[in-house]
């Protein structure tokens, strides 16, 4: 079962924060964070990147995007 971290409705770095956040409780696995901006979008998939997280997929929900992310 994957985590959850929603960020929509909030401006970076929020999102990205939380992101960040939650890979250091994780360490490794599956989660999903939720964002409503591209900025969002292109700074949390480049700074889970960064950390040797993996954008599995993102998938565009109206105003919205779910970026899966793994860590194996």
């Amino acid at each position: 079962m994957s985590e959850t971290v929603d960020a929509r409705g909030l401006s970076c770095p929020q999102p990205v924060l939380m992101a960040m956040e939650k890979m250091k409780e994780m360490h490794k696995g599956e989660m999903v964070v939720l964002v409503d901006t591209q900025a969002s979008k292109e700074n949390v998939s480049r700074a889970v990147q960064s950390q040797g997280w993996e954008v599995k997929d993102i998938r565009e929900d109206g105003d919205e995007f779910h970026l899966s992310i793994i860590k194996k």
